[in-house]
């Protein structure tokens, strides 16, 4: 079983973004020497309680202080941006790191309905149907190989000679996994943001795969949220601060990851203790045995052989642990000197 990492970046109460940035450095070179396979760094606008709306300038930062793992975007969400500018910015990078960087791509605003719109603002701007399209010239543009046809044929992405990044779709619905399909990408599931009918999802898109020069084979892994701690009480503990920001953020609210105290004192109403159950309900969240159980079960029934995992404690030396808790649960093969 392989395990990654996806960083969202989160700034916790009374913590500002530069000491989010610095921890996730930190938490990029551990997960190095613990064996993870890579390190994905989310894209979110707009969010006072998250330091990631700039995957592309932390990626080449990240991978600068690691020595193996690979490093990448979970995901850039293309339909704001110039696939030829996307192109440019990651042919920049695997020039500097060739054979460590993953381009992971998802079309989800990452944001709310305004700030998507302020982030595309402009005469021309494509619409979401576009969004097949903009995959097509993002491969042409990365692989200096658009069709004879194109309309800009002969407009090469700089620097030139550069190597080509694994590419990966992320996606929670079966749209992501069709177009992974079609295109012969890897794919990533995000379970954390729903799971329901994702089995379906994950097998239809083995099931119509077709080989490209991309990938000859399909790849898929699982995107998850997972908290471990020694004990299945203190693991629980933990989720409180991640459980109450999810609840802060349906109100509204713009702050920091709470702390676990700031989270139990929390003023809830009876709908959102109803939500809070709900989360509980599908968390993966305990002791290491626990939650090694719990990867497997899901590994088997995703038919997965990889997780990209998402944690998110108010404590930073918590979310160190729980990602070497659960290195140490699957006995990753530490790295060599």
């Amino acid at each position: 079983m392989r395990l990654g990492v996806l960083d969202q970046i989160p700034i916790r109460s009374g913590g500002t973004a530069g000491q989010a940035i610095a921890e996730t450095f930190q938490l990029a070179e551990a997960c190095d020497r613990l064996g993870y396979s890579r390190y994905w760094l989310a894209e979110h606008h707009n969010a006072g309680s998250l330091a990631c709306s700039s995957p592309e300038i932390l990626i080449p930062q990240v991978a600068a202080r690691t020595e193996r793992i690979r490093v990448g975007s979970g995901g850039i969400m293309l339909p704001h941006y110039s696939s030829l500018k996307v192109a440019e910015n990651f042919r920049t990078i695997t020039t500097q790191f060739p054979d460590r960087i993953d381009l992971g791509v998802g079309r989800a605003p990452g944001s709310d309905g305004r700030t998507a719109r302020a982030l595309v603002h402009g005469p021309g701007a494509l619409g979401i149907d576009h969004f097949p399209e903009q995959l097509l010239d993002l491969y042409g543009w990365l692989a200096d190989d658009l069709p004879p046809d194109h309309e800009y044929r002969g407009v090469h992405a700089a620097p030139p000679n550069a190597p080509m990044p694994q590419l990966w779709m992320l996606g929670s619905s079966h749209y992501g996994g069709h177009v992974a399909a079609e295109l012969g990408w890897s794919f990533c599931f995000a379970h954390f943001i729903s799971p329901e009918g994702g089995e379906q999802v994950v097998r239809k898109y083995r099931d119509r795969f077709q080989a490209s020069p991309v990938s000859g084979e399909a790849q898929a892994s699982l995107g998850v949220s997972v908290t471990v701690a020694e004990t299945d009480e203190e693991a629980e503990r933990l989720c409180w601060s991640r459980w109450c920001w999810r609840v802060q953020g349906n109100r509204g609210v713009r702050g920091g990851i709470p702390s676990v105290e700031e989270a139990l004192s929390f003023p809830y109403t009876q709908p959102e203790l109803d939500y809070l159950a709900y989360m509980q309900g599908r968390s993966i969240h305990g002791s290491p045995t626990r939650v090694r159980e719990r990867l497997e079960e899901l590994a088997h029934l995703y038919d997965v052989d990889e997780f990209i995992v998402l944690t998110i404690t108010h404590n930073f030396a918590a979310r160190v642990h729980s990602y070497e808790l659960l290195s140490q649960a699957f006995e990753l093969p530490q790295p060599t000197k």
